[in-house]
């Protein structure tokens, strides 16, 4: 029996995903560390962290909830994108995303529990389920074109054609879920 179009594709971005589960867990390895040190540790970059928190609420206010949606989708799935395709530089862009915005949620987390209590993680909770893996697995087919780079036979147009596939297929669809989530949120709740 002839499988569809989606199957046939969906098929194939797991087989990928197989291929890339030790990177996709190293991803998410350096990104949980670096949120416990950004937590438990707030005291790096300090005052450059404030002044983005204040531009991002500059950028924010007053945007209705679809443009709102449009602005985190696009901003997310633009970085998505580049973490994974500037993996092709030895997979050192990948990581220092996945270096950076673990600190940086870990910081915000801490900051966001001190003012607001534990509970305000719970506003959090409801985008992040879908962004954090999105982000992840980007960052981790990032490192495996990377890493694969060093191989004798990388295959790097394999790991970018099915890296491509893989985002078209999985990552666009949770950029999009989180994207709605999270504009709806930021727009009721403010």
């Amino acid at each position: 029996m002839k499988k569809g179009f989606f199957e046939t594709n969906y098929l194939k971005c797991w087989k990928f995903f197989g291929e890339c589960r030790w990177h996709i867990v190293f991803a998410l390895a350096t990104f949980a560390l670096l949120f416990l040190v950004g937590f438990i540790f707030p005291i790096f970059f300090r005052e450059e962290i404030f002044d983005f928190i204040v531009k991002i609420t500059a950028m924010i206010e007053g945007k209705t909830i679809l443009e709102l949606v449009g602005m985190i989708f696009f901003n997310n799935l633009k970085a998505s994108f580049f973490a994974m395709a500037f993996g092709i530089g030895f997979g050192i862009f990948p990581l220092m995303i996945g270096v950076i915005n673990g600190y940086l949620l870990g910081f915000v987390a801490r900051e966001a529990v001190v003012r607001g209590g534990i509970l305000v993680m719970w506003r959090l909770f409801p985008h992040g389920i879908f962004e954090l893996p999105a982000i992840l697995l980007s960052i981790g087919i990032g490192l495996k074109i990377g890493t694969d780079l060093f191989r004798k036979n990388n295959k790097l147009g394999y790991n970018l054609r099915e890296g491509l596939r893989f985002f078209v297929f999985v990552i666009f669809p949770l950029l999009l879920v989180a994207g709605i989530i999270e504009g709806i949120l930021i727009g009721v709740l403010g």
